[in-house]
């Protein structure tokens, strides 16, 4: 019977990301000089230095090697950055399409709107007044026009300290 140790494990190595952002991803390369660890770039930088390094020791085969090992990550990283312009071009080209579309819309909107706007049967009618029984004049009442109530005279203040007589004011 596995011990849960051992059960645990396996399902890390299972829920690796696999591929992902490659330009950016941390690699172990195993060259003949030993291990190398960096992003493809950091790589080919200490690849191509070790090669320089070979050439100038004279060691031709040395140099050869860490020149493939180099181009390998060269071809890695130029291939991962063609996807992701891709990617990029793709992306730029949603955004085009759907920015025409917002456009036509919009052109639209402004199109029935002017179109409302200068049609007299769409806009707003005044209210029709049937006035039965009243001779027609072609006039419009106005509130100026009505009659007023007549207003009622004011009732004289009165004093509460001097009284209810309004004659003591004298």
């Amino acid at each position: 019977m596995r011990s849960s140790k051992s059960r645990s494990r396996n399902k890390n190595r299972n829920n690796r990301p696999s591929g992902g952002n490659i330009i950016n991803r941390v690699f172990d390369s195993s060259g003949p000089d030993g291990k190398v660890r960096g992003t493809p770039q950091q790589i080919i930088e200490k690849y191509n230095q070790l090669h320089r390094d070979a050439v100038l020791s004279g060691d031709r085969v040395d140099a050869e090697n860490f020149a493939q090992h180099a181009e390998h990550y060269t071809r890695l990283l130029a291939e991962a950055q063609r996807e992701v312009e891709a990617k990029r071009e793709e992306q730029e080209e949603q955004n085009r399409q759907r920015q025409a579309e917002r456009d036509r819309e919009r052109q639209d909107r402004l199109k029935a709107q002017e179109a409302a706007a200068n049609d007299p049967s769409q806009s707003d009618q005044p209210d029709v007044v049937d006035a039965a029984g009243e001779p027609e004049s072609g006039l419009v009442d106005t509130p100026e026009e009505k009659p007023r109530r007549p207003r009622r005279p004011r009732k004289p203040r009165t004093n509460p300290d001097e009284g209810n007589t309004p004659e003591a004011a004298e």
